[in-house]
């Protein structure tokens, strides 16, 4: 069994302005639930957890929720919430009485566009974050690199928060070994925390046209090393990643980028962590 731990979906029309840039207009359509499950089919994944896509409005919860309800791949929702905002307990209860409501798992909001490096440490943040956990759900970090060490901070003062760390937190593996160094040495300290797990996806992205596996396989031997396979999770980014691969060359290539691993540990990466961390009911 493999389970995509984070994909997306969308349509462009609906408010996902970050779309419009000029180098995304082979994703600048709709993705919808029927595509999504031509892909997964294709690519042999049974399960996947749908995750908020940058539109940062909470219509975009109640319309995700919906489609998990009506399509058997997807077990689980993280949706967008801000994390900043006092009534977020409210919101949340909003959330679980929607219909397919049940099949919320986790909150993200779109830290990356945070110009701070430190905007985790701020006590409204911290706040919100707590009260994720307080509502029994995960919260995802979509980050980039400058912020893991607020991000760390933030795992060893909030032990009670399930955090998982989004595509590694975009490291640049275009640098190659230099953006290797820095970056790996910020990831151990956040995986220092025991309530944080990460996820290998988004890689062919962040390595670009031309990535190979070769180009990948130090990072994710450093993520390996770093987290343990109980606390991976494969995620394709689709349909992120058809800028540089499809669906399957995806499942692929993570498959061929990991190192010598038991049977167990890979199935850990590509469904137990998932299934366990987001309490998939599969």
């Amino acid at each position: 069994m493999i389970v995509d731990a984070h994909h997306h979906l969308w349509r462009p029309e609906r408010g996902y302005t970050w779309l419009d840039a000029p180098d995304l207009a082979v994703i600048r359509r709709p993705f919808t639930p029927p595509d999504l499950c031509a892909a997964v089919d294709a690519a042999g994944v049974r399960h996947t957890v749908l995750v908020e896509g940058g539109r940062c409005h909470r219509d975009e919860a109640s319309e995700f929720l919906a489609y998990a309800a009506d399509t058997e791949p997807i077990a689980g929702v993280v949706a967008w919430a801000d994390v900043t905002d006092p009534d977020l307990p409210d919101t949340l209860a909003d959330y679980r009485r929607m219909r397919g409501g049940e099949l919320l798992v986790g909150i993200r909001s779109q830290v990356q566009g945070e110009p701070d490096p430190d905007y985790l440490d701020r006590p409204d943040v911290r706040r919100g974050l707590a009260a994720v956990a307080d509502a029994g759900l995960v919260f995802d970090l979509v980050i980039r690199a400058d912020q893991l060490p607020a991000a760390a901070r933030v795992a060893r003062d909030l032990p009670q928060v399930p955090l998982v760390l989004d595509h590694l937190g975009k490291p640049r593996i275009r640098a190659g070994a230099a953006g290797l160094a820095g970056w790996s040495a910020d990831l151990a300290a956040l995986a220092a925390g025991p309530n944080v797990t990460a996820k290998l996806s988004g890689l062919v992205t962040e390595a670009g046209p031309g990535w190979t596996v070769t180009a990948l396989r130090p990072f994710v031997a450093v993520a390996v090393e770093t987290f343990g396979a109980s606390r991976l999770m494969f995620g394709s980014d689709w349909p992120v990643c058809l800028l540089v691969a499809d669906y399957r060359v995806v499942r692929d290539a993570l498959g061929a980028a990991l190192p010598p691993l038991s049977a167990a540990e890979r199935d850990e990466i590509f469904a137990g962590t998932a299934v366990r961390v987001y309490r998939l009911a599969i």
